[in-house]
């Protein structure tokens, strides 16, 4: 799939655009602040509800305006003319609209899956050096992508997690309330929610990790001027085979078919809830869930956190994106490739590399300060973007 024209309206630093896209290589050039990483954030908040720059909608919204409207006509295939208009309008204190065709959705999250994008940026270098709150993140974008259902699954599950949490205040006295007669049996209702949604998300985590450990394993080997083996492992705050020391690999619980099913993921949950509910009481917290997990990275036998180069923590956080890129791919989706910024935080040698590895992908959308940062093996059409005005280059025309 690709984008064949995107229109913006009050969207970060633009009152009104239309850009028109297409296949192949797309590369939008500008000084820092002129709005060309706007452009492809609309993209990404298209396909995925969310920004890789900002937690919340407001700043999304431009200055003055209510809201904000971000639109683009997706192509299904180089092959397959049929197309979707997407649609979103992003209305801060509010709950935001989305249609597909101009026919409006119960929620926006029923747009997921409609336009699938993989964005790389400098942010991602978090994934690698930063808490595992940005590991989790990774992982469950990468599983929504897939099975978009698991969005839905992700709300509900953050919904019983408050609730859980401010019950467990309750009891630990923190709230100034006395808990009353019956309380604990309603956590005994709300452990096994939690347990049952927690299960899906970990299992998910666990199928779509498995099959992308080869993936980063290839992806790290091409991009690196190294031959360290780059590799990805579940930790899990509660399910016994999971947790360290030394938990196994992805790889080996497949193949050897010790990968719980979701009941018996469950099943664990609920029991390690029980195990800790004096703890949890006592601090307050729900200390067991997928909330609580982690991916560790390792580059040979040291994890990349704490151990890992500056050139080598980039090469992980590009190969992770990459993988992802062709785990989409191998479900049968070509997804839009976005590298935002990217090319001026690599080497040349990275830079020759990257481009390589992506040149067959169906569109990708480059940003980059210097047009020289990105490598001439990458040609397409190039839009300048200054004060927030996109004008094509060379032969094309404009648009504003």
């Amino acid at each position: 799939m690709f984008v064949t024209h995107l229109s913006l309206a009050d969207f970060r630093s633009y009152g009104g655009v239309e850009v028109p896209l297409e296949a192949g290589v797309t590369v939008f050039t500008g000084a820092n602040g002129q709005g060309k990483t706007n452009l492809v954030e609309a993209i990404e908040f298209l396909a995925t509800l969310g920004s890789h720059r900002v937690a919340s909608e407001a700043p999304l919204v431009r200055a003055g305006a209510e809201r904000a409207i971000a639109r683009a006509r997706v192509q299904a295939g180089l092959e397959d003319t049929r197309s979707l208009l997407l649609e979103i309008e992003i209305i801060p204190g509010r709950a935001n609209k989305a249609s597909l065709n101009r026919a409006p959705l119960r929620r926006p999250r029923d747009l997921l899956g409609a336009l699938r994008v993989v964005l790389f940026s400098p942010e991602d270098l978090a994934i690698v050096k930063g808490d595992p709150g940005e590991r989790r993140r990774f992982i469950d974008e990468l599983v929504t992508a897939r099975w978009p259902r698991l969005a839905g699954v992700r709300a509900d599950y953050d919904q019983v997690l408050r609730q859980r949490s401010s019950l467990l205040k309750t009891l630990s006295g923190r709230h100034g309330r006395v808990a009353g007669e019956g309380v604990e049996v309603t956590l005994d209702i709300w452990d096994a929610q939690l347990a049952a949604l927690g299960a899906e998300l970990v299992a998910a985590r666990l199928a779509t990790l498995a099959e992308l450990a080869p993936l980063l394993a290839s992806a790290y080997a091409d991009i690196a001027p190294t031959n360290n083996l780059a590799a990805a492992t579940y930790k899990s705050s509660a399910l016994p085979a999971l947790v360290e020391p030394e938990p196994p690999s992805l790889v080996e619980l497949v193949e050897t078919t010790a990968t719980p099913t979701v009941p018996e993921l469950a099943a664990q949950l609920e029991a390690r809830m029980r195990e800790r509910r004096g703890e949890e009481i006592a601090r307050g917290l729900c200390l067991v869930g997928p909330h609580r997990d982690d991916i560790t990275l390792t580059l040979g036998d040291l994890p990349t956190k704490g151990y890992a180069s500056h050139g080598e923590a980039w090469s992980m956080a590009l190969a992770l994106r990459l993988a992802g890129f062709a785990l989409l791919r191998a479900d049968g989706v070509e997804p839009v490739l976005i590298l935002d910024d990217v090319f001026a935080e690599l080497d040349e040698t990275r830079r020759a590399r990257l481009a390589e590895l992506i040149a067959g992908a169906e569109q990708v959308l480059i940003t980059a300060a210097v047009a020289a940062d990105v490598p001439t093996a990458l040609s397409g059409r190039r839009f300048s973007v200054q004060n927030a005005t996109v004008t094509m280059e060379a032969d094309g025309g404009s648009d504003g």
